[in-house]
């Protein structure tokens, strides 16, 4: 039922449709890795990310995935493919311009199913301030602070939600014509848990809508299982086709 709910929630978290479409973004981002030989592996990540501009509000939305398959050698000595990482995540931010368009008032929906941590999933509902801290031709750093909850179930079945206080960055930068950096940081700080994500990012253009995109994301969480680590590392190569 609570999966049912933060669905919902995130399907309708505060965006208007009425005004007219000022400007919209959608990059779609696929790698795929297979090795064979000593070791068999087959690695696929996939994303679609979206933004919409509108007169009074300014939205953002993310689908992600990551899968990974292996061969491994069981207890009876024999090769058999395993599952070695699986993780789906998806989320929402729908930010209300005031009078000064560059602060507004934010919206914050996520939901993540992870299936090689300690938890079945964690979903977040926030909101709070937002503000375009710094903007140039070339330059812009957002950032995003409130409170929230979060909804969480461990693997063993226990419930891990609780009131959070929500904080993320975004800082993004067009070194040229053909090449960006993005650097954003989130974390969400808990009584029980406190999760957070760092995502570096350098893409370089190879046609008018494909770019070559190396990413590094680190996602941490304070409280996991025993023999379960902290952090979770990310290395990608991927190629990003620019859509609108």
């Amino acid at each position: 039922m609570k999966k049912l709910l933060l669905v919902a929630a995130l399907s309708s978290c505060g965006f208007s449709y009425a005004e007219e479409q000022k400007d919209f973004t959608l990059d779609g981002e696929l790698g795929l890795i297979f090795t064979t030989g000593n070791t068999e592996t087959t690695s696929v990540k996939g994303r679609l990310s979206a933004t919409h501009e509108l007169t009074d509000w300014s939205n953002e939305y993310l689908i992600e995935g990551l899968y990974k398959e292996e061969e491994v050698e069981n207890d009876l000595g024999e090769d058999e493919r395993q599952t070695s990482a699986q993780r789906y995540f998806l989320s929402a931010q729908g930010n209300y311009k005031l009078e000064n368009p560059q602060n507004r008032l934010f919206a914050f929906a996520s939901y993540e199913d992870d299936r090689f941590t300690s938890f079945d999933y964690q979903a977040t509902l926030a909101g709070g301030w937002n503000s375009v801290w710094f903007e140039s031709p070339t330059q812009k750093f957002t950032y995003s602070v409130g409170p929230g909850y979060s909804f969480a179930e461990k693997t063993n079945g226990e419930d891990a939600s609780g009131f959070i206080v929500r904080g993320a960055v975004n800082y993004s930068w067009k070194i040229s014509d053909t090449a960006n950096f993005k650097q954003i940081i989130s974390t969400e700080v808990g009584s029980d848990n406190t999760k957070s994500k760092s995502e570096t990012s350098v893409s370089a253009k190879l046609a008018e809508a494909l770019s070559m995109k190396f990413s590094v994301i680190l996602k941490h969480n304070t409280e996991v299982d025993d023999g379960v680590d902290n952090l979770d590392t990310e290395t990608a190569a991927t190629l990003v086709y620019t859509f609108f």
